[in-house]
């Protein structure tokens, strides 16, 4: 690290997901200086799961301490699920064991109460964050991030600010109506997007695809659905599988419908998209350019860039927590 007045500023991100929670200093040009996760618990105990988090915290402070005793640590960023940015709270968050409504913000000032700026979203914002303070939207002002995993996350910004509506629960994607009576989404509702564009999803459509061809020499047909991953439909494409291909073409389209309803509503510079399918490169961006158009109006037509994320993917949740702290500062600048 460079031992510039600016490079010893560093902020903390924390990212609690429903197994564990990651936490890290990330300095301000997205360098990840330390890094180190907790499991996220079970028991439903909160007092006991902040204790634990405070506990990480100053271990890993006290570690970035030795490699630089003079960082200034500028706050703390949480990326989670249900998260309200307004409120600072995780509500009924429903992949965690905390119950109702979580005053996350307020539990954590009382461990740091010296720590001026502690920030939280829900992760797909924190994404969107990243990107744009650290990764491929640093020179952009309108962009959407989409996140593909067990579900479908989303972070819109506008004029350089991320869209939270007037409950801070604005910008689920993810939830667009998609197929009216389809599959059962995870939040319970049929046909949104997530049903059918989330790893999970694409499971859904290879073994779909599977049963309709009858396609017992797939290099899919042999696993069970616990034992099928979306990194097993993209080896199997890779090798020619005509299912697995099939699968990559269909929530490709799907997506592109998605993207072209988002693109409708806040017409963005670019639509960025991580996760681990996008780990398939053009097996998964390829059908979304190519059905894009014929989604959108003309007047929105080859103007809106489609491209994978360029934050790092191990250490993105992280990157994307600790960029809410850069931003916070910002707008009291």
């Amino acid at each position: 690290m460079k031992q510039t007045e600016e490079m010893k500023k560093v902020s903390l991100g924390i990212d609690i997901g429903g197994t564990n929670t990651a936490i890290g200093v990330v300095d301000s040009d997205g360098n990840v200086m330390v890094k180190d996760s907790i499991p996220t618990p079970t028991h439903g105990d909160i007092d006991r799961y902040i204790q634990d988090i405070a506990t990480a915290v100053r271990e890993i402070m006290k570690s970035v301490r030795l490699l630089n005793p003079e960082s200034r640590f500028m706050g703390i960023g949480v990326g989670a699920p249900n998260a309200n940015y307004y409120q600072g709270t995780i509500e009924y968050a429903p992949n965690l064991s905390f119950k109702g409504i979580i005053q996350f913000v307020d539990l954590l000032k009382a461990q740091f109460p010296d720590m001026e700026n502690i920030v939280l979203t829900n992760d797909a914002n924190a994404a969107a964050m990243g990107e744009m303070v650290y990764g491929g939207a640093k020179d952009m002002k309108n962009f959407v991030m989409y996140t593909l995993g067990t579900g479908v996350g989303s972070g819109i910004i506008v004029n350089g600010d991320l869209v939270y509506g007037h409950d801070g629960f604005a910008g689920e994607c993810g939830h667009t109506m998609l197929v009216p009576g389809g599959r059962v989404c995870g939040c319970g509702i049929r046909g949104h997007l997530e049903a059918y564009c989330s790893a999970t999803g694409m499971k859904r459509t290879a073994f779909e695809l599977l049963a309709h061809y009858n396609a017992t020499d797939s290099l899919l047909a042999g696993k069970s659905y616990q034992q099928l991953e979306s990194k097993d439909i993209y080896d199997a494409a890779v090798e020619g599988d005509k299912v697995a291909l099939e699968v990559f073409e269909i929530t490709g389209n799907y997506l592109a419908q998605g993207i072209a309803d988002t693109i409708h509503h806040t017409s963005p510079e670019a639509v960025f998209i991580f996760g681990g399918p996008t780990a398939a490169g053009d097996l998964i961006f390829d059908p979304i350019k190519k059905n894009l158009d014929k989604y959108l109006l003309p007047v929105f037509r080859g103007k809106v860039k489609i491209l994978p994320s360029k934050l790092k993917m191990g250490d993105a949740a992280i990157v994307g927590a600790s960029a809410l702290v850069w931003k916070e500062l910002e707008k009291k600048a």
